[in-house]
């Protein structure tokens, strides 16, 4: 019996002793666990927090904005176009016109309109060129007219200026015949398709609604027209005028004589009055009196029927 008591005493204490050792191990933890007044201990030197790893160059994501296109201020339909997404801003005008980084290249301008001196369109002449020196002046010498002058000549520097209309100033205005008909020295590239080709004294001309051309340059020159030069038609607003004798036909500073079925260029014949005087003539004043010049022709300004004219003076000398 004392045996049995001895062994149970024992394995009451190592029961006992082992519970001890378990509570002691447990209150050490709590201790390294907890610090003073039961709160978290917190290791010497505060909290690391994990590394983030950022990019050096973070780049943002581009913006694609669409190109815009805005009206021209002037209300022309002028357009002004802006690209998207570039550095360097390019603006397309209709004279291309690049703009680099905001500073202008006066050599990068490309005038894109450039006038055209053959003009088949509904445009006026360019040239407009009245100082024309023509080397061909066979059809500005004046033949006499038959009839006797009743008035007396202007007598003036050597030269006797005859006329049968009273002298009547009226500034020179250059009559428009239309966007085909040029003034003599004209230059066109090249010619229309309804351009003739005439020779007069084994000389070759050009004709085309009215105006005459001759080769040069590369191009053609719009030239007096040829005494002799024959034609099938000329334009349907040639003024028939009267020569004292017969009936001629004006157009553009040129005189036509009906040939049968035909017209011949012919000289003016003195006396003759227009209505109006084309491009290409010279106002020219001879001691009081301001004559319009065109090639040797003179011109002198009158009224008939009260309208502005222009008769065609016979100049002789004074002997």
């Amino acid at each position: 019996m004392k045996n049995i008591n001895k062994t149970i005493r024992k394995a009451v204490t190592i029961c006992l002793a082992g519970s001890f050792f378990l509570i002691s191990i447990d209150s050490i933890a709590q201790r390294r666990v907890g610090g003073g007044g039961g709160g978290v201990h917190r290791p010497s030197g505060g909290t690391q927090r994990p590394a983030v790893n950022r990019p050096a160059n973070q780049s943002r994501p581009t913006v694609n904005r669409p190109a815009t296109t805005r009206p021209g201020s002037n209300g022309s339909g002028t357009k002004v176009t802006r690209p998207a997404n570039t550095s360097n801003t390019n603006i397309n005008r209709n004279n291309s016109v690049n703009r680099n980084s905001g500073n202008r290249n006066s050599g990068n301008i490309n005038n894109s309109g450039n006038r055209n001196t053959n003009i088949s369109g509904n445009t006026r002449n360019v040239d407009r060129s009245r100082d024309i020196t023509i080397n061909n002046n066979r059809n500005t010498v004046v033949r006499r007219n038959t009839v006797v002058y009743a008035r007396p000549p202007y007598v003036y520097g050597g030269y006797r200026y005859h006329a049968y209309n009273p002298y009547y100033f009226h500034p020179y205005r250059p009559f428009y015949y239309g966007p085909v008909w040029h003034p003599w020295g004209f230059f066109v590239a090249t010619l229309a398709v309804t351009a003739i080709v005439v020779s007069v004294e084994s000389t070759q001309y050009h004709y085309d609604q009215g105006v005459w051309y001759a080769p040069s340059n590369g191009g053609y020159t719009a030239v007096p027209a040829p005494v002799g030069g024959t034609v099938n038609n000329i334009p349907s607003g040639a003024q028939t005028v009267n020569t004292g004798t017969v009936n001629n036909y004006y157009y553009g500073g040129t005189y036509y004589e009906k040939d049968g079925n035909t017209y011949k260029v012919v000289p003016p014949t003195a006396g003759t009055v227009v209505d109006n005087l084309p491009e290409g003539g010279k106002e020219v004043t001879i001691g009081d009196v301001k004559y319009v010049k065109f090639g040797e022709t003179y011109y002198q300004p009158v009224k008939v029927d009260g309208k502005d004219k222009y008769e065609v003076v016979l100049v002789e000398e004074d002997k």
